[in-house]
């Protein structure tokens, strides 16, 4: 069991690399991956479920302790990504179905492996869980109206539809695992321990079933989609950290708002775009997937030298006091 937790904790470590490896062999042998499409929303619930093992009543303690702080990262989020993607699909005129697969996935709550980027960065973990936690749990009610408002005009959007979708994908499994873990308590710690590789496999499962459904689409717009995604998943990170600045935030708060905007659950816009729109309407949360890990494994390094020189010039000013 110690090397299973151990192989988990490296491939989870390592996910930006298995997504982007993966992405690229389901494009180069679409044949070996077309067969896992109909696994995308099982593998999603099973991800979730695993997220609601890890969550805690201490996790919300943040939200009770700064309610602000939280709320200020949760409407920041639901605002800055869904109105950025709104706004790069008017200024590159992107086809209907890659346009609703932009503003999918930037209608989707916030991306788990944020808090691993915050942890790494540095930044206020607590706040960013509080901020992931709290987006998800609405999520069955802000993406799909979200989506309806925004997408309509490109393609037909079923509100319901969608509700019921991320309310069996998103809210029913991590309800379940939550009362797992309060029903075996310490028996499912075992368990948490190879979540990371569970949840990992699951994502790149996803990825390269999308990718590879797609593979005709993506060879013929896939720069465009990875460059709206590139500067989606840009904007989301500075707005996000000068949100934080604006309102007054400490640095490390500042850092979990960037991370927390920025990042979205690309697996869930994959999901929800297979099963309501097309599978290239998929393609934008498949590459963003690829895209916010490597970009976010890249900001969490920078963030983490910020907080190191912080720690330096307060060191340097106290030994001159």
């Amino acid at each position: 069991m110690r090397a299973l937790a151990a192989l988990s904790r490296f491939v989870g470590n390592t996910f930006a690399y298995w997504v982007l490896i993966f992405a690229v062999i389901a494009f180069l042998q679409p044949a070996w991956f077309l067969h896992l499409k109909g696994a995308i929303v099982p593998l999603l619930g099973l991800v979730m479920f695993g997220m609601g093992l890890t969550l805690k009543l201490d996790d919300f303690a943040a939200v009770a302790r700064h309610p602000w702080r939280v709320a200020l990262g949760v409407v920041a989020h639901f605002v800055i990504m869904p109105g950025m993607a709104w706004l790069l699909c008017q200024v590159f005129h992107l086809p209907p179905e890659i346009a609703v697969g932009v503003i999918l996935v930037g209608c989707c709550p916030s991306g788990t492996s944020s808090n691993v980027m915050t942890w790494l960065a540095r930044g206020d973990l607590a706040l960013s869980v509080a901020i992931a936690a709290v987006t998800t749990l609405l999520a069955p009610l802000l993406t799909p109206a979200l989506i309806w408002l925004l997408a309509s005009a490109w393609l037909p959007v079923s509100f319901m539809e969608l509700f019921w979708s991320i309310l069996q994908v998103v809210l029913l499994p991590i309800v379940l695992g939550v009362v797992a873990q309060r029903v075996l308590g310490d028996k499912v710690r075992h368990a948490v321990e190879v979540l990371p590789l569970v949840s990992v496999v699951s994502i790149v499962i996803i990825v390269a079933a999308v990718v590879a459904a797609s593979q005709a689409k993506i060879a013929e717009s896939g720069l465009l989609i990875m460059a709206v995604v590139m500067l989606h998943n840009s904007f989301g990170y500075l707005l996000g950290y000068f949100t934080g600045r604006l309102f007054g935030l400490p640095l490390p708060q500042r850092k979990s708002l960037a991370l927390e905007v920025g990042m979205q659950n690309s697996g869930l816009g994959a999901a929800l775009a297979s099963a309501h729109f097309s599978p290239l309407a998929a393609v934008p949360s498949a590459l963003f997937s690829v895209w916010h890990n490597i970009s976010g494994a890249l900001l969490s390094t920078y963030f983490r030298r910020m907080s190191e020189k912080e720690d330096r010039e307060t060191l340097a000013q106290q030994a001159a006091d």
